[in-house]
């Protein structure tokens, strides 16, 4: 059996891909998760290991054996997220990882958002670790903008921020980063964008019509250098747009999984 690659976040919007494209590629893989897998999970040839990257425990177990990390845990706010990747680098350099593979964001050195913030802190962690590492930023998913239009679409107007978004299929990005876990550590690369630059208000009445639906779409404004920042795309890059899939695909891909 070939050495192992450790998914963290292995469970979630992203890492499931990740771990799917991964085991598609032949290769053996390793899910780092804070709980052991329901009994009913259809059998594959992943492993499992039990760990809590803000705790620090489990870790060096799930460590120990694979050469390669990916790392697609995040954690609620930016300063657990510095901290887990603090703890994970510590274990890391214990057992000789080779290569650590980090999932960031697009326009975290741009966005003064503590979320954004604490992705750029983690990247810097990682760049001086000494640690083989590479880093891939990526826009937003296509699931996190649906995640706030299912929860301002039951108000009677319905909010959307004031600014754009390019959100991108996490699917895809899981495929980009399958590639590079397999590849050498290749520092940072090249940003990875969804295929088109969209008003977040245009967005949410694509996502109305998609539930058959109809009501007032209202942008929301909010003062300050966060918003600011949003609002001059600091979190976009045009120039790297290189998903495929849009959100209404999506969306569509969503409603027929649904049926």
């Amino acid at each position: 059996m070939d050495e192992p690659i450790l998914v963290t976040g292995g469970t979630g919007t992203l890492g499931r891909f990740v771990v799917a494209r991964l085991l598609d590629a032949g290769r053996t893989v390793r899910v780092l998760s804070r709980h052991a897998p329901p009994s009913d999970t259809a059998p594959d040839t992943r492993q499992w290991a039990v760990g809590d990257l803000e705790a620090g425990t489990g870790v060096a177990e799930a460590l120990r054996g694979a050469g390669t990390v990916v790392h697609c845990a995040t954690a609620s706010n930016g300063k657990k997220d510095v901290a887990a990747m603090a703890k994970l680098l510590a274990a890391a350099k214990e057992a000789g990882t080779r290569h650590l593979v980090y999932i960031s964001i697009v326009g975290c050195d741009q966005v003064p958002f503590s979320y954004f913030k604490g992705k750029e802190a983690s990247e810097r962690l990682l760049e001086e670790s000494g640690v083989p590492y590479t880093i891939l930023r990526a826009t937003q998913f296509h699931d996190f903008v649906r995640a706030i239009f299912d929860g301002t679409s039951k108000l009677p107007l319905m909010l959307a921020p004031g600014f754009r978004y390019q959100t991108i299929s996490a699917a895809e990005v899981a495929g980009r980063l399958a590639e590079l876990a397999i590849g050498a550590p290749a520092g940072r690369v090249a940003d990875m964008g969804g295929p088109e630059v969209r008003e977040a208000t245009e967005m949410a009445r694509v996502y109305l019509r998609a539930q058959g639906r109809s009501k007032k779409v209202v942008a929301l404004r909010l003062p300050g250098k966060t918003f600011r920042a949003f609002r001059d795309g600091g979190h976009l890059t045009a120039s790297h747009a290189v998903g495929k899939g849009t959100f209404e695909d999506y969306l569509a891909e969503k409603a027929t999984a649904a049926r």
